[in-house]
């Protein structure tokens, strides 16, 4: 890399903390260890899976003869609150002591719910953010267990779930530092029945995360040094992934993506195309993954533009260049390379139109209102006009 290009990031002077899950455990072959883990932690475990328990089976299978007293519970889809809800009151009555999450960011958010809330008083909505109470939670959830199945998220190393309120067509989050969970369990092996649309989409959000932490004006030095990482082996092998599903070494630097990906958003910011996806997520329902594949080029081109109009000697702007050396491998390659890798990569791996899922232009008004209030949009690199971000969502059409 060009050192000309870091020297501005050196000079800095910033504070910053880092939290992440108590314990994280990464390789193939690692989910073997859940049974033991688990029991170290409790004896009676609410399980919570993806719509298909059976595809996880055999890892259910030696949780039960560990001895523990198990209960599953299948989370279909995106959480909301009546699915926590529901999952809360099952837990509750079985007098769970761990929880374990088995699954896509869906599962594994909803599983941080669920053992946040059953230490914790009240009904869910009291902990929302903007729809909620947004009450801080004050006692430590009890022991989660976050296993991810998708390459996307991140969520076994955040400290929020997001949760779907269909009566104000939002998704908000619940959050807190103690929401981080007690272990995560990374195996790449988990990965590899994903269909190619979920390695694309959850794929693109991994990445996405990435870039938009590394750009994020709350970055810092050591989720540099993670979203570093994770980019180049994103940048690798998500194409790869898509086209090969049974290469390993490409999983595997799909699953580091991801799990770096949530390390650098739980200790950073992100940015518009996050600032949008709640707001969309809840109005149109399309999957999260999807939302940031198809929103990412036209953010980073607004971000570039204005960037290099009115702030061409910026630190941002260098870190686009840095992004596009990162991307291309080509360490002469400047910010509108990025943005061309990136509409060449979402235009390889197929994403779909947002008009697919209902987006009309009638909604975009709504959901550049509420994305402008949504706090990812506080760490984009540069502050977009509403015009900008109305002709994003026009341009995702």
């Amino acid at each position: 890399m060009d050192e000309r290009r870091w020297t501005k990031y050196e000079r800095r002077a910033m504070q910053f903390e880092f939290a992440t899950a108590t314990r994280i455990i990464f390789g193939p072959g690692t989910a073997g260890q859940l049974p033991v883990l688990a029991a170290q932690m409790g004896r009676r475990a609410f399980i919570l899976t993806g719509s298909d328990p059976a595809r996880l089976s055999p890892v259910i299978e030696a949780v039960y003869a560990q001895g523990l007293e198990c209960q599953t519970h299948p989370i279909t889809g995106e959480p909301d609150v009546e699915t926590i809800s529901r999952a809360v009151a099952k837990a509750r009555a079985m007098n769970c002591d761990v929880v374990v999450g088995v699954g896509g960011g869906s599962v594994l958010d909803a599983a941080k719910a669920v053992a946040a809330m059953l230490a914790n008083p009240g009904e869910i909505l009291d902990y929302l953010e903007v729809v909620g109470a947004g009450r801080p939670i004050t006692e430590a959830p009890i022991p989660c267990i976050a296993v991810p199945t998708t390459a996307g998220t991140g969520a076994e190393v955040t400290r929020n779930a997001v949760i779907a309120v269909p009566d104000s067509k939002v998704k908000v989050s619940m959050r807190s530092p103690l929401m981080l969970p007690r272990l995560a369990l990374v195996d790449p092996l988990l990965t590899v029945s994903m269909p190619a649309a979920v390695t694309a989409s959850t794929g693109l959000d991994a990445l996405t995360q990435l870039i938009e932490a590394y750009t994020s004006k709350k970055a810092n030095p050591l989720t540099d040094g993670i979203c570093t990482e994770g980019i180049r082996r994103a940048a690798r092998s998500l194409a790869l992934a898509y086209k090969r599903p049974d290469d390993l070494a490409a999983r595997e630097d799909m699953a580091l993506a991801s799990l770096f990906g949530g390390l650098a958003l739980a200790n950073a910011a992100l940015g518009a195309v996050h600032g949008f996806a709640g707001p969309l997520g809840g109005m149109i329902g399309a999957p999260h993954g999807v939302i940031c594949g198809r929103l990412l080029p036209y953010v980073m081109a607004a971000n570039v533009q204005t960037l290099q109009t009115s702030y061409a000697d910026c630190d941002a702007l260098a870190r686009y260049d840095n992004l596009a050396a990162m991307l291309t491998g080509d360490y002469s390659a400047t910010a509108d390379d990025a943005v061309r890798w990136t509409q060449d990569l979402c235009g390889r791996l197929a994403v779909p139109s947002l008009t697919e899922f209902g987006l009309t232009t009638d909604l975009i008004p709504q959901a550049v209102s509420h994305a402008r209030k949504a706090s990812s949009m506080k760490g984009n690199p540069v502050a977009l006009s509403e015009r900008q971000l109305t002709q994003i969502l026009q341009e995702s059409m």
